[in-house]
């Protein structure tokens, strides 16, 4: 299967979520947010550490678009700024955060596409100081069946639609994610065991134009 930048790039941006959730993470954003519960403000609290506290870390993902279809693969991050998703065959495509840009190449079709990490929902996780109570409103807490999800967006407007961080409650990890983007698309992603790994060499987040540097072969 071979996916659009646009879509890959959504793709790139989240979550696994249950039905009502989905729903709700769809949903457009009118007015302000309810204000949280103490007990939801807590929860966000413990969240933020945790993901403050993510440095290198790996793991398979499923990804499946608005349309049903699913590809996969394994999933790099090194906050802050630095996330790698490396496609499994057929596909070619490799998309990587280098902390200023995020960089779409599709090795088998030979194209590269840049954009602005500032402009995608990806920016709130990757940030070295992830704030949820400043540029970002945070519109629910949720929790269904021992996960939490927080459903959030950019305050200002700057990055397009609305991200869902889904989470196992205990202990507290990082299950997958999911976004709505401005066209109204929702896109999931589950991680199969987010592990704690070795940090790679910051090169391994920056991607040549396939046109002038060879790729290995991933047809095969």
């Amino acid at each position: 299967m071979t996916l659009s930048p646009r879509k890959a790039i959504v793709g790139l941006l989240f979550a696994v979520l249950a039905p009502g959730v989905i729903a709700a993470a769809a949903a457009p954003a009118t007015g302000a947010p309810p204000a949280l519960s103490g007990d939801d403000s807590r929860e966000v609290a413990r969240i933020v550490d945790y993901l403050q506290g993510l440095g290198s870390a790996t793991s398979r993902f499923v990804q499946t678009d608005a349309g049903g279809a699913q590809s996969q693969g394994t999933f790099y991050l090194q906050r802050p700024g630095r996330a790698r998703f490396e496609y499994d065959p057929p596909s070619g495509l490799v998309i990587a955060s280098d902390g200023r840009d995020v960089t779409v190449v599709d090795r088998r079709l030979k194209t590269k596409h840049v954009y602005p990490l500032s402009a995608t929902p990806l920016a709130l996780f990757l940030a070295r100081n992830i704030r949820l109570d400043r540029g970002v409103i945070v519109r629910q807490v949720i929790h269904d069946g021992g996960t939490v999800t927080v459903v959030a967006e950019d305050a200002r407007g700057k990055a397009k639609g609305q991200i869902s961080l889904t989470f196992s409650e205990s202990p507290l990890a990082l299950t997958g994610w999911g976004v709505k983007d401005a066209r109204g698309g929702v896109v999931k992603v589950r991680l199969a065991g987010l592990t704690r790994a070795a940090p790679h060499d910051l090169s391994f987040f920056e991607l040549p134009n396939p046109r002038t540097t060879p790729y290995p072969d991933t047809s095969r």
